[in-house]
């Protein structure tokens, strides 16, 4: 545990004079005061992790986890669980949803087995594994608690070695069919809402299957009873080896001071972890988009962070990254480049804030 000790350990607040320095020049560029909205506050919001007013991301890559899930033996998905290997060694060969995404706003993908159920002979994935999967969290704990801080520290040394690298900027996205059943009862825990709310029908299933899945998340509830204050017994004993090594990505953001953009629900309920291990986490972290998981909104109020886009997306894998990067490079190019009141020979006082 030396790793997340430490990580937790030095992660420090954001700097909020610079902060203050880049809603200056904001509000002195000529527009009307607030009227960029989310925009604005993407720049301001970098200006605190960075400590300038003015940044560039231009080295970015979406870390992608993949590991299987026991939960599935339950029915919880509609999809087989061979589907992970296949899809892991997919998203090498640029064929899923991110991968397209990632090449089109030239952006990398980093793949990472850091749990598949079986072995991967691949080099462009690296082998992170923790275990062949978890175990069937509606029979006892998905894994132990060791195993939990094990992936957690997976994705810390991912994420410091990408920022060592000289990534500007980091997306986290995820691979493993059964991940929306383990993520809806992260939720559950850490808000205490229903699994009648906090679960949807992932990548789809009938009416009979899904109220199986909910039933699922309950029965894991109340079999392992995980410690709503505790984040690691959440995880070990609900979550997957996803979304602790997730979780960890989120965790060195905070303490290499760099930004780092969640992807949807399941990547949602990693930054839900790494915000209950240390709340600095959160204004570290950059929302893609909503999904369309009905859990993600709630997922969203209970870290207290909006998201850029709402493109009724549910596909997952971090695909909604390689977006949100085109929304922050157009946040920070707004404040190099837009003119100031000065600059323009334009009366400012005439103006209103009106946010």
């Amino acid at each position: 545990m030396k790793l997340l000790k430490e990580t937790l350990e030095a992660i420090k607040p954001v700097d909020e004079e610079a902060k203050k320095k880049a809603k200056e020049r904001m509000d002195n560029l000529t527009k009307p005061i607030g009227s960029l909205g989310i925009l604005e506050e993407i720049a301001i919001k970098m200006a605190g992790i960075t400590g300038k007013v003015h940044n560039k991301m231009e080295k970015r890559s979406t870390v992608v986890m993949c590991a299987d899930n026991g939960v599935v033996e339950e029915g919880v998905s509609a999809c087989p669980q061979w589907f992970t290997k296949i899809l892991t060694e997919n998203l090498t060969k640029g064929y899923t949803g991110v991968s397209v995404l990632s090449e089109f706003t030239n952006s990398d993908v980093t793949t990472v087995d850091i749990g598949v159920n079986t072995d991967i002979d691949n080099p462009k994935v690296l082998n992170k594994k923790v275990a062949y999967g978890t175990k069937n969290m509606a029979k006892g704990p998905s894994m132990t608690r060791e195993e939990a801080i094990k992936a957690i520290e997976v994705g810390i040394e991912v994420a410091d070695k990408l920022y060592s690298e000289g990534y500007d900027i980091l997306g986290t996205g995820e691979m493993g069919i059964g991940n929306t059943t383990t993520s809806a009862a992260v939720l559950s825990v850490f808000s205490g809402l229903s699994p009648d709310i906090s679960c949807g029908k992932g990548s789809g299933l009938t009416d009979e299957q899904y109220e199986e899945k909910k039933n699922t998340v309950k029965k894991a509830i109340e079999i392992n009873k995980p410690d709503k204050n505790d984040p690691l017994d959440v995880i070990s004993k609900v979550g997957g080896f996803d979304i602790a090594g997730m979780c960890g990505c989120f965790l060195s953001a905070a303490k290499n001071r760099k930004p780092i953009v969640i992807d949807g629900f399941i990547s949602s309920a990693a930054a839900l972890c790494a915000v209950r291990f240390n709340p600095l986490v959160k204004d570290y972290l950059f929302p893609s988009h909503l999904s369309k998981e009905p859990g993600a909104m709630y997922m969203m109020e209970e870290i207290d962070l909006k998201p850029m886009l709402n493109l009724e997306m549910r596909l997952g894998e971090g695909s909604g990254c390689p977006l949100a990067f085109q929304v922050i490079d157009s946040a920070l190019y707004i404040m190099d480049n837009l003119a100031t009141f000065e600059q323009s020979t334009l009366d400012r006082d005439k103006l209103i804030d009106i946010r």
